[in-house]
Formats: C-alpha cells, structure tokens, sequence
C-alpha cells in the first residue's frame, strides 16, 4: 500500500466517450457525455498527478483512441519516469495508432470478452467488435514484433478478459486458441466483473455476475495451473476476483492493499474507486489535498459499516448501490436511476456516434 504521500497507482479515465455499448460497463461510457477535458487541461491534470509522485498510471475510459493529445500525456508521464500503460477496445486500432502506442506506452492492454464472435459481440453490444479486436491484437503483435527484430524496446501487450457467467465457459479456449494466435503476447488476465456501474444493477448481477463457487473456481489453484498449460510459455496468465477493490475497513487497517486514485475524464478524483463519489478536481484544488481527503473517506462511519459487511460478490453489490447513493451527485443518482433493466441489447447497433454527449 502506498504511504499518505500518495497513490502508487492511478486509473485514469480519460473519456466517456465510446463506440461500444458493453453490458457490464463500469462507466457507463458511450451512454452519456464524454466530459473529455482539451490537450491542455490533460496536461494540467498530468502534472497534478505527478506531483503525488506514482508509479504507474493507466490510461483508461470509454476508449481512449478518441482522446486528442493522449500520446502528449503518455509522453510528460514516461519523462518523469512513471510506468504508462494504456486499455482499449480496439475497435479504432490501425497501423499508425499501434505505432503511436508503441512509441509512448510501457504496456498495451487490449480488451477481449469472448473466444467467439458470437459471445464477445454480445457482451460487447455492437456486431463486428470480435474482428476488429482480433485485427488490433494482430497490427500490435506485428509492430511488436517488428520493433523486437530492429532490437528497439516496445511495449508489453496483454489481453484482458472481465469474466461473467456469459464467457465463463470459454476461458480455456481464451487459452488454447486465442493466445497461441499472438506470438508477441506476454500477459492474459482474466478479472472477475466488479459490481460497479451497469454492472451493479440488481438484474445484472442475478444474470451475470460471477457466483461464489464460480468466483472460487476463477481463482483456484488448479483452473490457473490448466490455463497455464494451455496458454503458449511465453504468455503470463492471472486469474483475480478484485476483492482487492472492495476496501474492506478490515484489509485497509493491516495494509493488504494498494490504494488506488481513480481520476475521472474532468479531472474529478473519485473518493474510493469502484464507488460513485468525488472529493474535487485536481484542475481546482492540490492533488496532495484531493489524496488526503481519499484516505479521509476510507475512515468515513458509513463507508466502513457498509463495506464491512461484504462478504460475497451479492453482498459487494448491494454495497456498492447503497454508497452510489450516499455519495454519487445529484447527477449520478439520475443517471443510476435511468439504468436500463436489460442485461445486453436486444439488437447490436450496427452505428454508434463514439463522442457520446
């Protein structure tokens, strides 16, 4: 865990913004304004964020291929000597963008929720995402590999797969298929969905959030020791149920963790990531003051009586609901509160406007 100084790691979010329409979204991107700040304000906020001294901060979103003056961040962040590391779709990849990631980027994540067409569409809410994700897996493993041959450094690129009961059958073909697919592949995670945004919903986590006996079978010894196998020996696989996001009161007293700073695209820090809320903008106020206050809410009376009595993924959930409402905006609770019932889409949309609001 880091010290009160600062966060060892930062998420960033960096939009809204999004072509997708996943049914698990944790923000709800493409779904309402992108809130996406000018290359200026970007590098404003970086600066903020170094001042708290991190050691890696990852780029995330929406998709963060959309947002203008990415790569101007990347680079101000690896010059001061903090690990950067980027997740996308890859819905938008092409030659010079796999370029440009490889160029600015210690590590390339792309997100894969399916080993078929069929399941990672659906999950996925848009016809066609499996393909393009393949066809980005492959210009990345190709540029990778190219850079190895000039004895030039690349980035690391991984594949990341968030596990509900849909693709849950799969994982081994994830595996013994798709990994082998990719020679310059060096990481596959599989997470188990957390209980945030779309994915917090009552119908959801009925649906598709991960049981308790599939949570302990993600995380067993012997599925990790069979997915080793199968996966090439050059690939690095990770099973993980995120509890670690919980903040229980009990795992933050001895230190388990490692506190996170989660930045919305406006530059807000969130008070806990996972859980709506935030505690003011590094645009407006000390990054130094902004983390202070995030340790402040962890010893918040409701916080710690609520996350305490987590104890399962259906008790995280009703958690996560009840701290959305105590802390999300007025706005947030709006929005929570026009949540779509529907788990997936009933159609997938062939178009999508990616610049959402």
């Amino acid at each position: 865990m880091s010290s009160s100084s600062g966060p060892e790691v930062v998420v960033w979010d960096t939009t809204y913004a999004c072509p997708l329409r996943c049914s698990h979204c944790y923000s709800e991107s493409g779904r309402r304004p992108s809130r996406q700040l000018g290359p200026q304000d970007m590098l404003r906020v970086t600066d903020a964020l170094l001042s708290l001294g991190p050691r890696v901060v990852a780029l995330s979103g929406g998709e963060p291929l959309l947002v203008r003056g990415l790569f101007e961040v990347a680079a101000r962040l690896r010059d001061a000597g903090v690990r950067t590391s980027v997740n996308t779709s890859g819905w938008l990849m092409n030659r010079p963008l796999a370029e440009g990631l490889a160029d600015h980027f210690d590590e390339v994540i792309v997100s894969l929720d399916g080993a078929t067409p069929g399941v990672h569409d659906r999950i996925r809410g848009r016809a066609g995402s499996f393909d393009r994700v393949m066809a980005a897996l492959g210009v990345l493993d190709e540029v990778a590999g190219e850079r190895r041959a000039a004895g030039r450094q690349g980035p690391r690129l991984g594949i990341d797969c968030v596990v509900i009961r849909s693709n849950f059958g799969q994982l081994e073909d994830f595996a013994a298929v798709i990994a082998h697919r990719f020679p310059r592949l060096n990481t596959l995670a599989f997470n188990s969905a957390v209980p945030e945004g779309l994915a917090s919903r009552p119908e959801f986590c009925r649906r598709e959030l991960l049981d308790d006996a599939q949570v302990a079978h993600l995380t067993s010894d012997g599925l990790l020791a069979r997915l080793r196998e199968l996966a090439p020996p050059s690939v690095s696989v990770f099973t993980t149920d995120n509890f670690n996001l919980v903040m229980t009161p009990e795992r933050v007293a001895r230190r388990v963790d490692t506190l996170v700073m989660q930045v919305e695209p406006d530059g807000r820090v969130r008070g806990i990531p996972v859980y709506e809320g935030t505690v003011g903008s590094l645009l407006e106020e000390p990054a130094a003051l902004l983390w202070e206050r995030t340790l402040e809410r962890l010893n918040d009376p409701f916080v710690m009586e609520t996350l305490s009595s987590v104890r399962s993924m259906g008790t995280w959930a009703e958690a996560v609901r009840r701290m959305d409402l105590r802390f999300g905006s007025p706005e947030d609770v709006l929005r929570i509160g026009r949540r779509s019932v529907r788990t997936n889409p009933p159609e997938f949309a062939e178009t999508a406007d990616p610049v959402a609001g």
